[in-house]
């Protein structure tokens, strides 16, 4: 636990009407922001701060959950127009108030008391903690206006909610606030945010909902250039609407830049991550989410979303379920429930939901996708006409939840050249959503094909690397590397010369063109992988084809390796269980089991 670490609980509202808690939480929110701007401090997110709004919870519980060792406390009287804020720092595990204070100001006046706090309660910690560095003015409003500040408010605490009809009333509050303040940057990324949210989910027609969201997008990043909400949004217009992986992640990475505290960023990087395989990098993008907003719907749904793809499927499925005790309309948590079940199997769960209320809250083309899938899993003979109807209903360029599950029913049918196929077609079309489902466990057994990395490579390209310390020691230039290792993969595909036993690094850079330092130094920092390893995978993918195929049976299992390139048993038998984590006779004992 770090000793500069705080949480910032919702300021109680102390006034005669309920009707002011908009500013008890603007209050709450400016703090907050003020205080992410003190370097060397962790602040809690305030969606994991506000999970504790009205609950009458022991200080040292919440410090416990959130991790925070500083907790501060406040309320907010409105009389008239007349305001008084009265705030406490307590050190959780001595049970010390740190620091006691009172304001009394008028009511215009109550940007500057959110500095005025945000000031002292640095100071506080500094004295108390250590050195940390921070400016003379902490809080910046973002609106001077406090209506337009109001409307702001509460369309964050509908759109936090996760689901179209309350994403609508944000839409129309952040709609009110652009009205009395066009220049409030949060209220255009706001709305950038909702309308992606309700063209991903169907709740408004894709060709009306994107159109908005980048318009409003580009609004934000004109009145604050390094605006880390608006970058985000650029991300998910690069993925969604775009279909390019590679702009997702720069602008994606440059949020995280603008604000390394901005939880939604770091959750979006982490994503794009899960999506191209490098689970390491995705988990320490997710745990900084984590630290930071430990108890939000959405970065817990990301942590569940992270487990599905990590293949455990059990503790997937249980904190969605939890999520969903919470938040039963929370779209993204219902859907990954049903794919982690169906990956444990329980097809009849899946049926049952489908056929109930929390089957309706989904999209007819998730319904009929996951029903199709469901039917198919059991061995249901309704499959194949649920699935007709769903190939047909693939055919419109507009139903992108169709197009994912079309190519999932097409891979669990073992039609594999036909799931390539329409992969052509949906990245002719930019089906962005694709993206998803290509590396989806639910198409794992996709990975066995040759083509799988050329294709990996096309949808998700080559992500830069984190650390330029070694740029000049480049043998290749970046668009140099992205086109050798291209032509390296289709020449694995095309040609096989991994059936070649004598194969060297030499001799296949010849077959390239390419020098062979060259050659070393792309397999090592494309691929991370030696020469070795990168061509007895191939080698490996190439046995397990031929020892699984009936015709093979009167070969023995190590005459099927010298077939598939190798020239040694106990190469062969080292890089097997290496890769697969089995010996090759339990491989395939397993396997036609």
């Amino acid at each position: 636990m770090s000793k500069t670490s705080i949480a910032v609980l919702p300021f109680r509202n102390l006034s005669p009407s309920s009707e002011y808690d908009y500013l008890s939480d603007g209050m709450t929110e400016e703090i907050i922001n003020a205080l992410t701007r003190v370097e060397g401090l962790k602040v809690t997110s305030r969606r994991s701060s506000f999970y504790f709004k009205g609950k009458d919870v022991p200080l040292q519980e919440i410090a416990e959950e959130l991790k925070v060792e500083v907790v501060l406390e406040g309320s907010l009287r409105l009389a008239g127009q007349l305001l008084r804020v009265s705030a406490q720092l307590v050190q959780v595990e001595t049970d010390e108030h740190i620091w006691t204070e009172s304001w009394d100001r008028k009511l215009e006046n109550i940007f500057e008391i959110q500095d005025e706090i945000s000031l002292h309660i640095a100071d506080r910690l500094r004295e108390q903690f250590g050195h940390m560095e921070f400016d003379d003015k902490l809080a910046v409003p973002a609106t001077q206006n406090l209506s337009a500040y109001e409307h702001d408010l509460k369309a964050r605490y509908h759109f936090n909610k996760w689901n179209a009809s309350d994403c609508a009333l944000a839409i129309e509050h952040w709609q009110k606030a652009l009205a009395i303040d066009p220049d409030l940057a949060n209220a255009h990324v706001g709305l950038a945010d909702a309308f992606g949210f309700m063209a991903t989910t169907q709740a408004l027609p894709y060709e009306e909902a994107w159109p908005k969201a980048i318009e409003h997008t580009h609004q934000a990043l004109k009145i604050d250039s390094q605006s880390a909400g608006a970058y985000y949004q650029l991300a998910n217009i690069s993925f969604f609407t775009e279909f390019d992986f590679q702009e997702a992640y720069m602008h994606g990475t440059k949020a995280v830049s603008c604000d390394p505290n901005y939880p939604e960023g770091l959750q979006f990087v982490a994503f794009l991550h899960m999506l191209y395989g490098s689970m390491q990098i995705a988990r320490q993008y997710l745990d900084r989410a984590l630290d930071l907003d430990p108890l939000n719907q959405e970065t817990l749904f990301y942590q569940a979303y992270f487990l599905y793809r990590q293949a455990k499927y059990a503790k997937s499925e249980a904190l969605l379920l939890s999520l969903l005790k919470r938040n039963e309309n929370n779209l993204p948590a219902i859907v990954t429930l049903q794919y982690a079940q169906l990956k444990l199997g329980k097809t009849q769960a899946v049926q049952q939901q489908l056929n109930s209320e929390m089957g309706a809250k989904i999209t007819s083309g998730d319904g009929l996708g996951l029903q199709c899938l469901a039917f198919l899993f059991a061995g249901d003979p309704s499959f194949e006409k649920q699935f007709e109807q769903l190939e047909t209903e693939a055919q419109e360029p507009m139903a992108f939840q169709q197009h994912i599950y079309y190519f999932l029913g097409l891979v669990n049918l073992g039609r594999f050249d036909e799931a390539f196929h329409w992969l052509d077609h949906c990245i002719e079309i930019k089906s962005a959503i694709v993206q998803l489902a290509f590396s989806d466990p639910l198409a794992e057994d996709l990975r066995e094909d040759m083509r799988y990395a050329i294709y990996h490579h096309r949808i998700y390209g080559a992500l830069p690397k984190k650390s330029e310390k070694d740029s000049k020691s480049r043998l290749l230039e970046p668009e140099d590397e992205t086109r050798q290792r291209e032509v390296l993969l289709r020449l694995m595909v095309e040609e096989e010369p991994f059936l070649n036993p004598q194969l060297s690094l030499r001799s296949l850079s010849s077959q390239m063109d390419l020098h062979p330092n060259q050659l070393s130094w792309l397999l090592n920092e494309g691929f991370g992988k030696n020469f070795n390893e990168f061509v007895n995978a191939y080698r490996i993918k190439h046995f397990k084809a031929l020892a699984l195929d009936d015709k093979n049976a009167h070969i023995s299992l190590l005459g099927l390796a010298y077939e598939s390139g190798f020239n040694s048993k106990t190469v062969f038998n080292t890089s097997f269980k290496k890769e697969t984590g089995l010996t090759p006779k339990v491989f395939v004992n397993q396997h036609k089991a």
